[in-house]
Protein backbone atom coordinates (compact mmCIF):
# COMPACT_ATOMS: atom_id res chain seq x y z
CA UNK A 1 0.00 0.00 0.00
CA UNK A 2 1.07 3.62 -0.77
CA UNK A 3 -0.70 7.53 -0.04
CA UNK A 4 -0.03 9.82 -2.25
CA UNK A 5 -1.07 13.67 -2.13
CA UNK A 6 -2.95 14.65 -5.26
CA UNK A 7 -1.59 17.36 -7.20
CA UNK A 8 -3.87 17.17 -10.38
CA UNK A 9 -7.25 16.92 -11.93
CA UNK A 10 -6.84 13.67 -13.27
CA UNK A 11 -6.44 12.46 -9.79
CA UNK A 12 -9.55 14.35 -8.91
CA UNK A 13 -11.43 12.65 -11.00
CA UNK A 14 -10.19 9.21 -8.96
CA UNK A 15 -11.69 11.06 -6.11
CA UNK A 16 -15.19 11.70 -7.64
CA UNK A 17 -15.30 8.17 -8.75
CA UNK A 18 -14.50 6.18 -5.82
CA UNK A 19 -16.98 8.88 -3.50
CA UNK A 20 -19.99 7.51 -6.21
CA UNK A 21 -19.23 4.18 -5.36
CA UNK A 22 -18.68 4.34 -1.91
CA UNK A 23 -21.33 6.31 -1.37
CA UNK A 24 -23.84 4.54 -3.52
CA UNK A 25 -22.62 0.98 -1.84
CA UNK A 26 -22.33 2.77 2.10
CA UNK A 27 -24.60 5.60 2.85
CA UNK A 28 -28.06 4.84 1.02
CA UNK A 29 -29.02 2.92 3.88
CA UNK A 30 -27.84 5.45 6.63
CA UNK A 31 -28.82 8.76 4.90
CA UNK A 32 -31.31 7.57 1.87
CA UNK A 33 -30.15 7.95 -2.19
CA UNK A 34 -31.39 11.22 -2.12
CA UNK A 35 -29.58 12.67 0.34
CA UNK A 36 -26.44 11.29 -0.98
CA UNK A 37 -27.28 12.15 -4.91
CA UNK A 38 -27.23 15.56 -2.91
CA UNK A 39 -23.78 15.57 -1.21
CA UNK A 40 -22.34 13.61 -4.24
CA UNK A 41 -23.36 16.65 -6.85
CA UNK A 42 -22.60 19.33 -3.82
CA UNK A 43 -19.27 17.45 -2.63
CA UNK A 44 -17.97 15.78 -5.35
CA UNK A 45 -18.20 17.61 -8.63
CA UNK A 46 -14.97 18.22 -9.99
CA UNK A 47 -15.59 22.17 -9.81
CA UNK A 48 -16.49 21.78 -6.17
CA UNK A 49 -13.31 19.35 -5.32
CA UNK A 50 -11.15 21.52 -7.13
CA UNK A 51 -12.49 24.58 -4.99
CA UNK A 52 -11.97 22.95 -1.97
CA UNK A 53 -7.89 22.23 -3.10
CA UNK A 54 -7.92 25.71 -4.17
CA UNK A 55 -9.15 26.70 -0.29
CA UNK A 56 -6.35 24.48 1.61
CA UNK A 57 -7.95 21.19 1.33
CA UNK A 58 -4.87 18.87 0.84
CA UNK A 59 -6.35 15.33 -0.95
CA UNK A 60 -4.75 11.92 -0.78
CA UNK A 61 -5.05 8.78 -2.18
CA UNK A 62 -4.45 5.63 -1.12
CA UNK A 63 -3.11 2.80 -3.40
CA UNK A 64 -2.83 -1.45 -3.40
CA UNK A 65 -0.36 -1.74 -5.90
CA UNK A 66 -1.43 0.11 -8.83
CA UNK A 67 -5.41 0.24 -7.88
CA UNK A 68 -6.89 3.57 -6.51
CA UNK A 69 -8.69 1.95 -3.34
CA UNK A 70 -9.82 5.18 -0.85
CA UNK A 71 -9.16 8.62 -0.54
CA UNK A 72 -8.87 11.69 2.10
CA UNK A 73 -8.63 15.41 2.76
CA UNK A 74 -7.14 17.44 5.48
CA UNK A 75 -7.10 21.13 6.21
CA UNK A 76 -4.61 22.22 8.60
CA UNK A 77 -5.70 25.04 10.68
CA UNK A 78 -4.84 28.17 11.71
CA UNK A 79 -4.33 26.84 15.59
CA UNK A 80 -2.14 24.25 14.25
CA UNK A 81 -4.87 20.95 14.33
CA UNK A 82 -6.17 19.65 11.74
CA UNK A 83 -9.65 18.60 10.75
CA UNK A 84 -10.23 15.55 8.45
CA UNK A 85 -12.86 16.26 5.78
CA UNK A 86 -12.67 12.84 4.08
CA UNK A 87 -11.73 9.63 5.15
CA UNK A 88 -12.49 6.62 2.97
CA UNK A 89 -12.01 2.94 1.41
CA UNK A 90 -13.46 0.93 -1.10
CA UNK A 91 -16.11 -1.03 1.14
CA UNK A 92 -15.19 -4.20 -0.48
CA UNK A 93 -11.83 -3.39 1.61
CA UNK A 94 -12.94 -2.80 4.89
CA UNK A 95 -11.62 -5.02 7.50
CA UNK A 96 -8.44 -5.27 6.07
CA UNK A 97 -6.14 -2.48 7.78
CA UNK A 98 -6.40 -0.40 4.30
CA UNK A 99 -8.26 2.31 6.63
CA UNK A 100 -5.94 2.42 9.74
CA UNK A 101 -3.07 2.39 7.33
CA UNK A 102 -4.06 5.27 5.51
CA UNK A 103 -5.11 7.50 8.44
CA UNK A 104 -1.51 6.62 10.20
CA UNK A 105 -0.01 7.80 7.16
CA UNK A 106 -1.40 10.99 7.13
CA UNK A 107 -0.45 11.47 10.69
CA UNK A 108 3.01 10.33 9.80
CA UNK A 109 3.35 12.80 6.33
CA UNK A 110 2.01 15.56 7.97
CA UNK A 111 3.06 15.24 11.64
CA UNK A 112 -0.28 15.69 12.76
CA UNK A 113 -0.57 16.30 16.79
CA UNK A 114 -4.43 16.80 16.78
CA UNK A 115 -7.60 16.36 13.82
CA UNK A 116 -10.56 16.55 14.52
CA UNK A 117 -13.50 15.17 11.81
CA UNK A 118 -17.36 14.99 11.95
CA UNK A 119 -19.22 11.51 11.99
CA UNK A 120 -22.96 10.55 11.00
CA UNK A 121 -24.84 9.56 14.04
CA UNK A 122 -25.64 6.46 12.53
CA UNK A 123 -22.33 5.26 10.83
CA UNK A 124 -22.00 2.74 13.54
CA UNK A 125 -19.33 1.11 11.06
CA UNK A 126 -17.21 4.63 10.72
CA UNK A 127 -17.26 5.59 14.44
CA UNK A 128 -16.18 2.19 15.37
CA UNK A 129 -13.44 2.71 13.21
CA UNK A 130 -12.52 5.76 14.62
CA UNK A 131 -12.41 4.76 18.24
CA UNK A 132 -10.16 2.19 17.24
CA UNK A 133 -7.94 4.78 16.05
CA UNK A 134 -8.14 6.65 19.51
CA UNK A 135 -10.72 9.30 18.16
CA UNK A 136 -13.22 9.94 21.14
CA UNK A 137 -16.30 11.94 20.72
CA UNK A 138 -15.92 16.13 21.75
CA UNK A 139 -19.52 16.96 20.87
CA UNK A 140 -22.84 16.05 18.61
CA UNK A 141 -23.45 18.48 15.99
CA UNK A 142 -26.21 19.00 13.20
CA UNK A 143 -25.52 20.67 10.25
CA UNK A 144 -27.70 22.50 8.10
CA UNK A 145 -26.34 21.42 4.57
CA UNK A 146 -28.85 22.75 2.60
CA UNK A 147 -32.14 21.89 0.47
CA UNK A 148 -33.72 20.25 3.65
CA UNK A 149 -31.12 18.01 4.20
CA UNK A 150 -29.20 17.72 7.66
CA UNK A 151 -25.90 16.29 8.65
CA UNK A 152 -26.50 14.78 12.18
CA UNK A 153 -22.84 14.38 13.02
CA UNK A 154 -20.58 13.33 15.76
CA UNK A 155 -17.41 16.11 16.21
CA UNK A 156 -14.60 13.67 17.37
CA UNK A 157 -11.37 14.27 18.50
CA UNK A 158 -7.87 12.94 17.97
CA UNK A 159 -4.81 14.02 20.07
CA UNK A 160 -1.09 12.47 19.61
Amino acid sequence: MRVTRIENIEELKIVRHLAERIWNDHYVEIIGQDQVDYMLGRMYDLESLRHQMAGGDEFYLLYLDALPLGFSSIRKKKDGSWFMNKLYVETTEHRKGMGAYFFQELIAINDIQTIRLQVNRQNYKAINFYFKMGFVIERVADFDIGDGYFMNDFVMIWQS
